[in-house]
């Protein structure tokens, strides 16, 4: 389906082509007339899938012809993390270029001025206020913002912002909207917690599911398989003859990005950190150097990689597994974008072999794994069946003593 062929307000299909949008994406075509009916709907689909137009088009297309008030906050999106905030907010500003609706993102990590930015926002009655929980919480707490006229809902990246410890926070929010509201909540999984917040916020929700995509075929994919302790030296070892040139690395946590960078930077690497401790100032000046040059290896977490959007990355490195399929997906298609070819290294260790197995199931195929070089020592074998913190010396992941070799 064209989007041309949508019943959409003039307004809204000018910048709909302006922005160069002409065929729908699946979730799109799926979701865009439900939500014009007014329909409550949850929406299974992960990044990538065109899920923020598939909301945002009949949202504007409604407040541009159903009459709510003016001077109102109308609209509230929650997002897990601050660079998402600032995504939606910016496509929001392309598709309501040739409109008088209005919008602001509200996220933490910014001074003080920012947030009497946040708060005149709110007193002018922007239309739709894309913000982050926590964020939120604070205006709430304080008086600053009215939520009662809000007649959409949105929930974006729900198993996010469950896994970072939000529900309470979206819970006592929604205590302050209208029981009236259209309500959409969009998730990459469906595991039951996010079920259960779905049954208390939605009303007799439709439910549009995408098969979750695969990686691209022009992504290299290969694995090592490891110890902890031989991580650091794999990557000496493949930058030991030419030096990297837009290499993304992914941890699985904030204290692991800090002393991977600080490893890196010991031995010769020019290395930059992307984690939800720096300031957004921070965070802007880093995404810039790596952009041009200026750092050629950049550790993050996954929380703050959705705010990562270049298109010549040549390398992602998996420095631990992550957490599920979803999520190994869209970590390699940070490369291999707009035509071109990259390739994707994951580490495997003891304790990390079953999920990666997972991983392989959900592909369709094995990965292939690369020999270690000589120098590092010997390796794990790869059993994802086997319960590896069993087996003398493997306990959680690493490399074994030598007294343990001997038994």
């Amino acid at each position: 389906m064209r989007f041309d062929e949508i019943d959409f307000q003039p307004a809204l299909l000018d910048a709909i082509d302006s922005m160069n949008f002409i065929e729908c994406t699946p979730i799109q075509e799926k979701a865009i007339p439900l939500l014009l009916q007014g329909r409550d709907l949850i929406g299974v689909a992960q990044t990538g899938t065109g899920k923020t137009a598939a909301y945002l088009l009949p949202l504007l297309n409604r407040l541009l012809t159903d009459g709510f008030p003016k001077n109102a906050i109308n609209c509230l999106i929650m997002v897990p993390t601050r660079e998402l905030a600032q995504q939606i907010d910016q496509q929001i500003e392309g598709f309501t270029y040739f409109t008088d609706i209005s919008s602001t993102a509200v996220y933490g990590g910014n001074d003080g001025i920012r947030f009497e930015q946040e708060k005149r926002g709110f007193a002018m009655g922007a239309d739709i206020v894309v913000a982050t929980p926590g964020r939120l919480i604070s205006h709430i707490s304080l008086g600053n913002i009215d939520l009662s006229k809000v007649s959409f809902f949105i929930l974006d990246e729900a198993d996010r912002m469950l896994d970072m410890g939000f529900y309470d926070d979206i819970m006592q929010i929604i205590k302050q909207l209208p029981h009236k509201r259209q309500n959409m909540l969009f998730s990459a999984t469906m595991p039951e917690e996010i079920q259960k917040m779905a049954g208390a916020i939605l009303h007799n929700p439709v439910e549009v599911k995408i098969a979750a995509s695969k990686p691209a075929d022009k992504i290299l994919q290969a694995a090592y398989v490891c110890y902890e302790a031989q991580k650091l030296g794999i990557i000496q070892s493949l930058f030991s003859k030419s030096a990297p040139q837009r290499v993304l690395t992914f941890a699985s946590s904030k204290l692991k990005v800090k002393e991977i960078t600080r490893s890196l930077r010991r031995i010769g690497l020019n290395v930059g950190e992307m984690h939800s401790d720096l300031t957004q100032e921070e965070r802007n000046g880093i995404m810039h150097r790596f952009r041009y040059g200026y750092i050629n290896v950049l550790v993050a977490t996954d929380i703050v990689s959705r705010g990562i959007d270049i298109d010549d990355i040549e390398l992602v490195i998996n420095f631990d597994v992550p957490h599920d399929p979803e999520d190994y997906v869209h970590r390699i298609g940070r490369t291999a974008r707009a035509g071109a070819e990259g390739c994707a290294l994951t580490f495997i260790n003891p304790n990390d072999q079953s999920r990666f197995r997972r991983i392989e199931r959900f592909l369709g195929n094995e990965v292939y794994k690369v020999p270690m070089p000589p120098e590092l020592g010997e390796t794990p074998k790869y059993s994802p069946a086997s319960n590896h913190s069993k087996k003398g010396g493997k306990k959680n992941g690493r490399h074994p003593r030598k007294t343990d070799r001997k038994k």
